[in-house]
């Protein structure tokens, strides 16, 4: 048996000190997207639960090394601690659906990226009030990826070439591989966003530096660009 699927008390202890960095890493990257209401020791302490599921479930022949796995698992455990708290008001919801179907009704028309003056027109606001709504789902973003329809595992996975992988047990091939096909066809500026903040890692205040623009304006890309996704992704996302 390998030593991360022991149950061990003495090998899941090694694990924890092995691999505490990661946990860490991971949440203090999460702190950089967050609200301040969110604590640093509640993202690691779920982290530290979804890293020993990691120890108990490894199998090491679906070719995936253990670190790989259990950043996926840690990731994911600390993303569902952040959707039991949350921030975003009904209304936030509600707004960020009217700009998802707005996005896919532009697009559907034009055959084409749709621009925001164009989306704007479309739900009616002027662009203190679209841009706002961006800020606004910014928290949506961050709390509730879920109901977004594409959590951080999923772009995370759909930023790699549109094939199955040692890990297509954790997200379905489909939509994974459609996922990938959306977001390489972003608008350029948004697909490299969504590369730096997802594969690279990097906060906003460093994309923000990268792109030459402020960090709010990097938040509100980000929205929209995940906005844009969730609206070619109607197929997968309700």
């Amino acid at each position: 048996m390998s030593e991360y699927n022991s149950q061990d008390r003495a090998t899941q202890t090694s694990l924890v000190v092995r691999y505490a960095p990661l946990v860490k890493r991971i949440a203090y990257h999460l702190m950089a997207r967050m609200p301040p209401m969110v604590l640093v020791d509640d993202l690691i302490q779920a982290g530290m639960l979804g890293l020993l599921d990691a120890g108990r479930n490894y199998d090491p022949t679906q070719g995936a090394s253990f670190e790989t796995y259990a950043g996926i698992r840690i990731r994911g455990s600390m993303l569902d601690e952040l959707r039991r708290n949350d921030w975003a008001p009904k209304s936030v919801h509600r707004k960020v659906r009217d700009v998802t179907e707005a996005i896919r009704k532009v697009e559907n028309a034009m055959g084409r990226d749709a621009r925001d003056q164009e989306v704007m027109k479309e739900l009616g606001m002027n662009p203190d009030e679209y841009y706002k709504l961006l800020q606004e789902a910014a928290v949506f973003r961050m709390t509730n990826l879920e109901d977004v329809g594409l959590d951080d595992e999923a772009i995370h996975q759909g930023l790699g070439e549109p094939q199955s992988t040692p890990l297509s047990e954790l997200q379905d091939d489909d939509f994974r591989n459609g996922l990938s096909r959306a977001i390489a066809a972003l608008p350029e500026r948004e697909r490299l966003i969504v590369t730096l903040y997802y594969d690279n890692e990097l906060n906003l205040r460093e994309i923000g530096t990268v792109l030459g623009v402020s960090e709010s304006r990097t938040s509100q890309l980000l929205s929209q660009a995940l906005l844009r996704l969730r609206a070619r992704m109607k197929t997968w996302v309700t």
